[in-house]
C-alpha cells in the first residue's frame, strides 16, 4: 500500500534538456526531507513535452537515485493505449514499483473504452497501477462503478483522485474495500481526503515543502487531527498559490526560489506573470521557506 506524502516531481530544465544535476539533487532533497515516495513523468513533470527517450531517462534517474529507499510510481499514461503500454513496460524493466497512468485526454473515451484502456495494460504488464482521475485535465472522469470493476483485475491497486469531489473517498471504500489504495491529487484538499478514507497524496507542494507536508501526514497517522489540521492550515496558501496559473509553472518558480533548480520551462507553458511570482514569493516568506 502506497501511503503518506508522494512528490509528483517537477523535471528541472536548462537551455532546453533535462538537469539532471539538479533532478539528482531534488530527489536526494526529497528523500531526506521525508517524502514517501516520487513520482516522476507526472503533469507536473512536465510530460506531454518530454520526448520519449528524455521520457525513459527521467524515470530511470529517480529509481536509480531513490535506490529502494522510497518507491517511485512512473508516469505511464498516454491517450494512446499502445503508447501506454510500452511506457509501463519500461518503468516495469526499470525497476519502478509501480505505475501511474492518466485517464486517457482528448480521446473522450466512454466507460467502455476507460475499462478496455487500463484492462489492456493491466494485461500487458505486471506491476501495480494507480488510475490517475483528473476530469479537469482529461475532460472525462471516471465512474465509481467502472473503478470498481478495473479494481477486480489482477494490477490495479489503486487511484490517485484528482476529482475534487470529497465524497469519491468514501465511496470508492464503500465499491472497493479499504485496501484499494486512494491517493489525492489535490493538496488543498488533503486532510478531508484523509479523513474520508483517503490513504495520502501525490503532491505538488511536496516539491518546495517536503518536510512540512510529511509532518502534517505524520501528524495524522498519529492521531492527532488537531496539528494535522494546523499543519495544514499553514501550508493552504502555499497550496493555492501554486496554481495561481498554469502547472507547473509557478511551482518551478517556487522550486527556483529555492535554489532547487532553473524554473525554465517548455512551451506551450512559460513562467508565471511578474505579479504572480510577487504573490509567490509573499506565501513562500510567510511559510519560512525563503528569507
Amino acid at each position: 500500500m502506497f501511503k503518506g506524502y508522494l512528490t509528483a516531481l517537477i523535471t528541472p530544465f536548462r537551455d532546453g534538456a533535462v538537469d539532471e544535476a539538479a533532478y539528482r539533487a531534488l530527489i536526494e532533497w526529497q528523500i531526506d526531507e521525508g517524502a514517501r515516495g516520487l513520482v516522476p513523468c507526472g503533469t507536473t513533470g512536465e510530460s506531454p513535452t518530454l520526448s520519449h527517450d528524455e521520457h525513459m531517462r527521467v524515470t530511470e534517474i529517480c529509481i536509480e537515485v531513490a535506490a529502494g529507499r522510497v518507491p517511485v510510481i512512473a508516469g505511464t499514461g498516454s491517450n494512446s493505449t499502445e503508447e501506454a503500454i510500452s511506457l509501463t513496460r519500461h518503468a516495469k524493466t526499470a525497476g519502478a514499483d509501480g505505475a501511474l497512468l492518466v485517464m486517457p485526454y482528448y480521446n473522450k473515451p466512454t466507460q467502455a473504452g476507460m475499462y478496455a484502456h487500463f484492462k489492456a495494460v493491466n494485461d500487458a504488464v505486471e506491476i501495480p497501477i494507480i488510475i490517475y482521475n483528473i476530469p479537469g485535465r482529461s475532460v472525462v472522469n471516471m465512474a465509481v462503478e467502472t473503478m470498481a470493476s478495473l479494481a477486480e483485475l489482477a494490477n490495479i491497486v489503486g487511484v490517485k483522485d484528482a476529482t475534487a469531489d470529497l465524497a469519491r473517498p468514501t465511496q470508492t471504500r464503500v465499491a472497493m474495500g479499504e485496501e484499494f489504495c486512494q491517493l489525492s491529487g489535490e493538496d488543498g484538499t488533503v486532510l478531508a481526503f484523509l479523513a474520508q478514507g483517503g490513504h495520502g497524496c501525490i503532491s505538488v507542494t511536496a516539491n518546495i515543502a517536503p518536510r512540512q507536508c510529511a509532518e502534517m501526514f505524520a501528524a495524522w497517522e498519529a492521531g492527532d487531527a488537531a496539528k494535522a489540521l494546523a499543519l495544514h492550515t499553514r501550508l493552504m496558501p502555499l497550496h493555492d498559490v501554486l496554481f495561481v496559473e498554469s502547472s507547473p509553472g509557478p511551482v518551478k518558480y517556487a522550486a527556483s526560489r529555492r535554489g532547487k533548480c532553473t524554473g525554465e520551462m517548455r512551451l506551450p507553458l512559460v513562467p508565471p506573470l511578474p505579479a504572480s511570482c510577487d504573490r509567490i514569493d509573499t506565501v513562500l516568506r510567510a511559510t519560512g521557506l525563503i528569507s
